[in-house]
C-alpha cells in the first residue's frame, strides 16, 4: 500500500461500523491502536512494547487490517503499520451520529 495519498472518508453502515467497535473492544486491539497513535511502527517495536509474542500480535494486526482501521507497508523484510485515519473518523462520525439522535429527556411511554 502506498502512503502517498490519504484515504477518503467511508460513509460508515451498520455492519462496517459493528465490525470496527468489535474489533476496537478486544483489550490487546485496543492496546495496538493507542500504541500507533503516534504513528507507524515496526512489527518488532510492537512486540516488544506490548510484550506479545509476534504470531497473538499478528493475528490482532489482521483484525485491524481486516476492519479497515490499519494499513501497513513492507520495507525490506519488516512491516510497519499505521493507523488509517479516515476510518477512525468515519466511525467517530458514524458514532456522533446516533448521539444527535438520542432524546436528552426521556419520552413518556402512554
Amino acid at each position: 500500500m502506498s502512503a502517498s495519498s490519504p484515504s477518503p472518508v467511508v460513509v460508515l453502515d451498520a455492519e462496517l461500523a459493528r465490525q470496527r467497535l468489535k474489533a476496537l473492544a478486544d483489550p490487546v486491539r485496543l492496546s495496538v491502536v493507542q500504541a500507533l497513535g503516534g504513528g507507524e511502527r515496526c512489527v518488532c517495536d510492537l512486540t516488544a512494547d506490548l510484550g506479545l509474542a509476534q504470531s497473538r500480535l499478528s493475528f490482532h494486526l489482521r483484525v485491524l487490517r481486516e476492519a479497515g482501521l490499519l494499513s501497513d507497508r513492507q520495507e525490506g523484510r519488516w512491516v510497519y503499520y499505521r493507523l488509517e485515519p479516515a476510518a477512525l473518523e468515519s466511525l467517530s462520525t458514524w458514532l456522533t451520529s446516533l448521539g444527535r439522535g438520542a432524546p436528552l429527556s426521556p419520552s413518556r411511554c402512554c
